[in-house]
């Protein structure tokens, strides 16, 4: 039964009906779903079906913000229920989507996801200044600071945060993961970060594997 509501709640919204989101993840809470089955298996897995739809060219944009919509509708019901992890190695992350790029949905998945593993998240929300962000580390004593951006010409904002970090000596202390789809190991690695992530899922293991 709860694997039905699950796959009913990513075609929902796969096909962004966003009327139908909440309903069916009170059911399937109701139905006794761990909180965190429903954000992985059914809404991290749906927006992947509209990540890849979107560069089929499939879906375009407006298709893909509904789709990120009708997630945030299930999100704000499941969310609150997500027991954290008591095991959870405590941090404080910095998230944004560099300067010049305002795609936030999979910075939003992740920060669902870094949320349910019992970690402090400061969303710093899309198209922010890399001085703000590395700032904003050092104010809250942040040990990771974790940008995405799914367009080039933003990378060098990437780049612009290790030198920052370096320059004032925050290099380590501060150690920064790197994901989204212009972004890639290769480029991770040049520009001295400290991980990169392909998806959400792994955006989580990654981030607890820095705080260890």
């Amino acid at each position: 039964m709860s694997n039905e509501i699950l796959d009913k709640l990513a075609d929902v919204v796969v096909r962004g009906k966003i009327k139908e989101a909440k309903p069916l993840a009170e059911q399937a809470l109701a139905a006794g779903v761990d909180p965190k089955v429903i954000i992985f298996d059914a809404l991290s897995k749906a927006m992947g079906v509209v990540g890849q739809k979107y560069e089929s060219k499939q879906y375009f944009l407006p298709q893909v913000l509904l789709s990120a919509q009708t997630m945030y509708q299930a999100l704000d019901v499941t969310l609150p229920k997500l027991k954290v992890d008591a095991n959870a190695v405590p941090g404080k992350v910095v998230l944004a989507v560099v300067e010049g790029d305002v795609h936030d949905i999979g910075k939003n998945i992740v920060k669902a996801m870094l949320t349910g593993a019992g970690l402090t998240i400061f969303d710093m929300g899309r198209d922010v200044p890399v001085k703000n962000l590395v700032e904003k580390a050092k104010t809250e004593g942040a040990q990771v600071l974790a940008t995405s951006t799914l367009m080039t010409p933003t990378l060098a904002g990437m780049k612009e945060i290790e030198r920052i970090l370096k320059e004032e000596n925050l290099k380590g202390k501060v150690k920064t993961i790197i994901g989204g789809g212009a972004t890639s190991k290769e480029f991770s690695n040049q520009i001295g970060a400290n991980a990169w992530a392909y998806d959400a899922v792994e955006a989580v293991e990654a981030v607890q594997g820095l705080l260890k």
